[in-house]
């Protein structure tokens, strides 16, 4: 199988240097050279343009910036490539890209430079089954978690899902960050531990159980769990927006998640 690789960025790179580890053939293409050049150490192809990678490579992954640049490798690309974006993109580009003839996966990632250099990338793929199967031998190379969403423009929204709820938890983060400098805390320490709990919980993940995010009937195993989790909630932020006041720290995101913790559990 010969997969191609457009985009040698600051993921771009480590995943297309971990395809060139693997028995896969690949070409590769980036307007810079020296991303290239590495590649080409590495035992990848290096083609002029994105349409001779098209036209050498069974497969063609993309991992660049934005929506037009997206658009611009898919003109070049030409009708009938198995086009897999790994860009994050607006929830509809992929169905225009398909309209162009293509035949698209969406496919973006989540892992980091770190992922994408291991091989241990979560890779959320919309698309058909039958293009899923040709791309799926690249994909397993690059994630150490394939998830099929569902139809083409799934896997962008599963993306912007799961991103929504890695930045709302940043924020979250610099709420606590606050709220441990103003307390005298090591913020070093602080990190150290969430990220040590994290690795044991699950993190924000952990309460991602159900199938539905509809009221839970009472006699549901689930309601009492998630009672549980809410008179916890309640509690400790009652505590930490109290001591936030005591500070003078303004915790916006810990006063709105007191409120609706409990709906949004579906109690």
């Amino acid at each position: 199988m010969r997969v191609g690789f457009v985009g040698l960025g600051m993921i771009g790179k480590p995943m297309a240097l971990t395809l060139a580890r693997s028995e896969l053939d690949l070409v590769v293409y980036d307007v810079a050279p020296e991303p290239l050049a590495e590649l080409e150490a590495a035992g990848a192809k290096v083609a002029g343009s994105v349409a001779e990678v098209a036209g050498l490579v069974d497969v063609l992954c993309v991992m660049v910036r934005d929506d037009d640049q997206v658009r611009s490798v898919a003109a070049e690309a030409g009708p009938g490539t198995v086009l897999v974006v790994h860009s994050t993109v607006a929830p509809g580009t992929p169905a225009e890209l398909a309209g162009l003839g293509l035949r698209v996966l969406d496919a973006p990632v989540s892992g980091g430079p770190t992922g994408a250099a291991e091989g241990t990338l979560a890779i959320m793929v919309g698309g058909s089954e039958d293009d899923l199967a040709v791309a799926r031998p690249a994909l397993e190379v690059l994630g150490g978690k394939v998830v099929h969403a569902g139809p083409i423009g799934s896997g962008t929204r599963f993306k912007l899902a799961r991103n929504m709820m890695h930045f709302v938890s940043f924020t979250a983060a610099t709420e606590a960050m606050r709220l441990a400098e103003a307390s005298g805390l090591s913020l070093k320490d602080l990190g150290d531990v969430v990220r040590h709990t994290d690795a044991i919980t699950g993190g924000p993940g952990a309460i991602i159980l159900r199938d539905t995010t509809a009221p839970i009937d009472p006699a549901d195993f689930w309601h009492g769990v998630m009672t549980h989790v809410v008179a916890l909630g309640d509690k400790d932020l009652g505590f930490a927006i109290e001591l936030a006041e005591q500070l003078d720290i303004d915790v916006p995101l810990a006063r709105q998640a007191r409120a609706d913790l409990a709906k949004g559990l579906g109690l």
